[in-house]
C-alpha cells in the first residue's frame, strides 16, 4: 500500500468516525444517556466488551495458531467494540432503540482511552505480536479528536441549537455512513489479494468470536428481549472503523490492514443475518425509540 493510500484511508476513516459520533450526539441529551443506561448491566457489559471478548480472541488466535498479523487484527477489531451502526441494526432488528443510542455513545467514548491500552495488552499475550511497535499515546491523541470531541460537540448542539440539529443530522448521518463505505471499498481494493489470503481458518476463528460474543452479550443483556438483542449485537459487531484507524495508525503497509478487513466484512455479513433472523423468524417489538431532538 502506497503511502498516498495509506493517507487517503487514514483521511476517510478519521472523517467517518468523526461524523458518525457527532451524529450520535446530536441524537442526545446527558439525561437520555443516562436514563436508557440506568437499568441495564452496565459493569458487565463493558467488562465483557473489554476484557471478555479481546481475551476470547487472544485464546482463539493461538489454539488456531494463527499468522502473527492476522492475529494483530483480530485484536485490534476485538478490542473495538459497539460499532456505531449498532442503532441502526437495532431499529432492524426491533430491538430497544434508546438503550442502543445510550450504549453506542457511552462505550465509544470509552473505547477513545480504553482500546489502545485493552490492545497493547492482549497484543503481549500473543507470541511474537507484543514485539510489533504499537503508538498508544499518538493513538490516544487521534482518538480523543475523531471520537471524544464530536460526540460531546453534538450533544452541545442538541443543547443549545434543537432547531439546528433537526436540520443537520440526516444530512451528517448520510455523509459519514458514505464516508465509511467509501473507505471501506478502497481499502478492500487495494488489499483485495491480501484478503483473499486470509484463509478460512482465519475467518472460522472469527465466526466462532463473533457467535460467542453475540451469547455472551444476549445473556448479559437483561430480562427484555429488545435490551437483550441490542447488547449482542454491539457484543458482536465490533468497531470497524475504530480499529482500522488503529491498523493505518499503527501497522500501515502490513497485513495487519486486509486482516482487520477481512475479519470486518465477515462481521457485517454475520450482523445482517442475525438482524434477519431477530426480524423475519423471530420478530419482537422494540421497547423504546432512538431519541431525537426538539
Amino acid at each position: 500500500m502506497s503511502l498516498d493510500t495509506v493517507t487517503v484511508i487514514r483521511g476517510l476513516t478519521m472523517a467517518c468516525l468523526t461524523g458518525l459520533l457527532l451524529a450520535v450526539g446530536l441524537r442526545l441529551t446527558a439525561g437520555q444517556v443516562i436514563e436508557s443506561l440506568r437499568n441495564c448491566r452496565l459493569t458487565l457489559i463493558l467488562l465483557a466488551n473489554f476484557v471478555a471478548v479481546p481475551l476470547l480472541v487472544v485464546l482463539l488466535v493461538r489454539v488456531f495458531q494463527l499468522k502473527t498479523e492476522i492475529a494483530v487484527g483480530m485484536i485490534l477489531l476485538g478490542a473495538a467494540p459497539f460499532a456505531p451502526v449498532v442503532p441502526v441494526f437495532a431499529k432492524m432488528a426491533r430491538a430497544d432503540l434508546a438503550l442502543a443510542a445510550g450504549l453506542t455513545s457511552l462505550i465509544p467514548l470509552l473505547s477513545a482511552f480504553l482500546t489502545p491500552w485493552v490492545s497493547l495488552g492482549a497484543l503481549r499475550l500473543v507470541p511474537g505480536a507484543g514485539d510489533l511497535k504499537f503508538n498508544v499515546l499518538g493513538i490516544l491523541m487521534v482518538l480523543m479528536a475523531t471520537i471524544t470531541g464530536p460526540l460531546f460537540l453534538g450533544v452541545a448542539i442538541h443543547h443549545f441549537a434543537p432547531g439546528f440539529t433537526r436540520r443537520v443530522l440526516r444530512p451528517v448521518e448520510i455523509l459519514s455512513e458514505a464516508t465509511g463505505a467509501l473507505s471501506l471499498t478502497v481499502v478492500t481494493i487495494t488489499e483485495f489479494r491480501s484478503i483473499l489470503e486470509t484463509g478460512w481458518v482465519t475467518l472460522l476463528a472469527m465466526f466462532i468470536s463473533s457467535e460467542l460474543s453475540l451469547a455472551l452479550g444476549y445473556f448479559l443483556g437483561g430480562k427484555e428481549r429488545a435490551g437483550r438483542r441490542v447488547v449482542a449485537l454491539g457484543t458482536s459487531n465490533r468497531n470497524i472503523a475504530l480499529a482500522l484507524l488503529l491498523a493505518i495508525e499503527s501497522f500501515a503497509g502490513t497485513g495487519v490492514v486486509p486482516a482487520v478487513v477481512a475479519n470486518g466484512l465477515l462481521l457485517i455479513a454475520l450482523g445482517l443475518l442475525h438482524v434477519g433472523w431477530w426480524r423475519l423468524v423471530r420478530p419482537g417489538r422494540a421497547a423504546a425509540s432512538v431519541p431525537r431532538g426538539g
